[in-house]
């Protein structure tokens, strides 16, 4: 028998349009996506539909509408009963409602919460990421200790064999893409972002979301979600809370997840959510493993 998990994308997948034709196509969902924007007291539903572009890339709607549209997804699944889930960065918030660690009403608050902290933090402390493709780990960690004489750096997301992201301020990042660059990596792109995610400067954010953490009710998952910050499979609620904390300022360890998870018996992985970043990762990570995508309607009407 496969074993099944679900997997959760993070920021970076939104597109214009997400969700809509869940929603003129699925009561449930409507009624979901209604409930989030009473939640947050917002129209998502009409930044996630129509844009602007740049609204929707604005970190405080970006996290939950991601988030929502996965969340709706991965509930009118029927057919498949995952074991394990996992998500990259914000996704793992998605993991864990899936997981019932968090209750929807409770998560889509939280993951606002998360965003606007985390935007209003690349606003008081400016910062950049950079992906660097061809280097091992270890090498980019060394390189990063070294450009950190010029400013804060730091490796942010182990995605895949050999795509490290990194992370932290202008100065020091820039430093880290010229050492990155003259040690042999294939390539070295600064990537258009709102702030230094999953690095120090982060710590303003990460310090908000306690606040938000500590008054959202957890439960213990109803089966094993793979963090971020150790790779590892967790289901009590203390801890899901503490490293929910810690995963704001610590690097993604992605790869290193995906590999632990196929090593726990794990075949059949299923992306939901907008967007195909994942199926990617994986394939580079493993490519015997069996992927499916879940986003438009048509997708998961085949498991409703």
């Amino acid at each position: 028998m496969a074993k099944k998990a679900f997997l959760f994308p993070g920021q970076g997948s939104q597109y214009i349009g997400m969700a809509k034709d869940l929603f003129d196509k699925s009561v449930e969902a409507k009624e979901m996506i209604k409930t989030a924007d009473d939640a947050l007291g917002v129209n998502l539903s009409y930044i996630m539909f129509n844009g602007p572009e740049d609204q929707l890339k604005q970190t405080e709607f970006t996290q939950p509408a991601i988030f929502l549209h996965s969340i709706v997804l991965a509930s009118l699944i029927r057919t498949i009963q995952p074991e394990a889930a996992a998500g990259h960065s914000l996704g793992e918030y998605s993991a864990l409602v899936s997981a019932n660690a968090i209750q929807f009403y409770e998560a889509v608050k939280l993951v606002r919460a998360r965003g606007k902290a985390m935007q209003q933090a690349g606003i008081d402390n400016p910062g950049t990421l950079a992906a660097i493709v061809g280097l091992e780990p270890v090498k980019v960690e060394a390189l990063c200790n070294e450009a950190s004489v010029d400013g804060i750096v730091q490796c942010a997301n182990f995605n895949s064999p050999g795509q490290i992201v990194i992370s932290g301020s202008i100065s020091g990042v820039r430093k880290a893409m010229e050492l990155c660059k003259a040690n042999g990596a294939k390539i070295v792109k600064e990537l258009t972002v709102s702030g230094a995610f999953h690095s120090p400067l982060m710590q303003s954010a990460k310090d908000e979301l306690l606040i938000s953490l500590e008054g959202t009710p957890m439960y213990d998952a109803k089966f094993p979600v793979y963090a971020n910050v150790t790779a590892k499979p967790v289901t009590n609620k203390n801890e899901i809370k503490n490293l929910l904390h810690q995963q704001v300022t610590s690097p993604v360890r992605w790869e290193e997840t995906i590999s632990n998870m196929i090593a726990d018996g794990y075949d059949e992985f299923y992306e939901i959510g907008p967007g195909k970043v994942l199926q990617g990762l994986v394939k580079r990570i493993n490519p015997d493993v069996k992927l499916f995508g879940i986003d438009y309607y048509e997708d998961v009407e085949k498991y409703i």
